[in-house]
């Protein structure tokens, strides 16, 4: 186990290389513990060279209606009309706090993407 931080893109390939030949260890072995770390690493280095930006608001709220089958009739039950839910997904009309932690509460939508601005 030669672990070492990851600081370019060959030390990266080589951490990657390495991580698909120990995949499958077992938790508790020396390959196991080195998986582990090697992950962490390699998480560290994925979050700081390629960073994933929070979906828009309302393109979340969207997928997740998808995702659990549901109407604007259902979304509407969540901020409270049918019209406000129209003007919700069209981008008419602005998610308030209350709608934010309905929305959270319901939907189960992280509040990080629906306080971005839109």
């Amino acid at each position: 186990m030669n672990l070492k931080p990851i600081k370019t893109k060959k030390d990266y390939q080589q951490a990657l290389d390495r991580l698909e030949l120990i995949f499958d260890s077992k938790k508790g072995t020396k390959e196991g513990d080195e998986l582990e770390i090697l992950g962490i690493l390699i998480d560290q280095y994925e979050n700081e060279h390629f960073p994933i930006d929070l979906p828009d608001p309302i393109e979340a709220i969207k997928f997740r209606m998808e995702q659990l089958g549901y109407t604007q009739t259902d979304l509407a039950k969540v901020v409270g009309l049918k019209s406000r839910a129209s003007e919700i997904l069209s981008g008419k009309r602005k998610l308030s706090l209350e709608m934010i932690r309905q929305l959270h509460d319901k939907l189960n939508i992280p509040t990080d993407v629906l306080i971005q601005a839109y």
